[in-house]
Formats: structure tokens, sequence, C-alpha cells
């Protein structure tokens, strides 16, 4: 195949290659880039590449794109979800959940803005202490004490559950 013989492939078949991939992809920005994969392999061939049959030849790769795509997210999906449940935090109950944030809820102001800080957004104390105002000592008293009261609050877990 020639560069002129290419560069037709490109004008005649991108449109069709671009509608044929963003039908089975469904996002446009990825079927462009299967439509560029595609010529981009094609060139990489275009030696070998019989100019008869190159619509099957990029519509072809397409597909095996496309496939590849799926295999490699199925991996990765089941490589995430393996992750996940290995470091996946035991199931709170909804009815848990809100028993627990009505826990949250009855802490003073500044108990449940330093607990929310340390536990929920993962902040040190030194940084808690910075946003806050107060001292160090200070914001682990609340945090004790928080924590504290949520604990008798809660009582047994095994009762809510």
């Amino acid at each position: 195949m020639t560069v002129q013989q290419y560069n037709e492939c490109v004008r005649e078949f991108a449109d069709r290659l671009f509608r044929f991939a963003l039908k089975n992809v469904g996002d446009s920005d990825l079927a462009q880039d299967f439509v560029q994969d595609a010529f981009e392999r094609l060139w990489l061939r275009v030696d070998t590449v019989d100019y008869q049959r190159v619509k099957s030849y990029l519509f072809r790769t397409i597909v095996n794109l496309q496939i590849d795509r799926s295999r490699r997210q199925k991996l990765q999906n089941q490589h995430l979800s393996g992750l996940s449940d290995a470091i996946e935090q035991p199931r709170v109950a909804h009815d848990v959940q809100k028993f627990i944030d009505e826990g949250v809820a009855q802490l003073t102001e500044i108990q449940r803005m330093v607990l929310t800080l340390r536990d929920y957004e993962g902040y040190t104390y030194q940084e808690i202490a910075e946003m806050t105002n107060i001292s160090v000592d200070q914001v682990k008293v609340y945090i004790f004490r928080a924590r504290r009261f949520l604990k008798q609050y809660i009582g047994k877990m095994e009762v809510l559950i």
C-alpha cells in the first residue's frame, strides 16, 4: 500500500470507524483513541496489508482494541475488588450508621469538629490544633471525651446488630 492509498483510507474510513467505535463504547474520546490506534497499526503494517482488504483490517482492529480494553478492565476490576475485599472495613448497617450519627450530633460543637477532623478527615493532632486555634493537648482531650461519650452512647455493638 502506498502513502497515497493510506491517506485515501483515512479520508474514506475514519468517520465510519468512529461511528462504529462510538456505538460500541459510548465514549467519543475513547472512540477517537480506537480510530487513531487502528490507523497507527495500519501505518506500521502499511507494507504488509493488502489495499483491497484494508477496510476489514481497520474494522477488525477496532473490534480487537475493544475486546482488549474490555479484558483489561475486567482484570482491573477483579484486582481492585480483591484489594477492596482485603482492606474493606466491616460494613455498618444503615440503622447503625444512623444511630452513630445521632450520637455524634449530641457532642458539643468543638468535640464534633475535632472528632470529625481526626477520625473522618484524617488530620493530625497538630494540624487540628492549628486549624482550631487550640493546643494539641486540648485537641487530644476533646477527642478522647468525644470517643468516650460515643462508646457509652452506643454501648455494646452486639445489641445494635
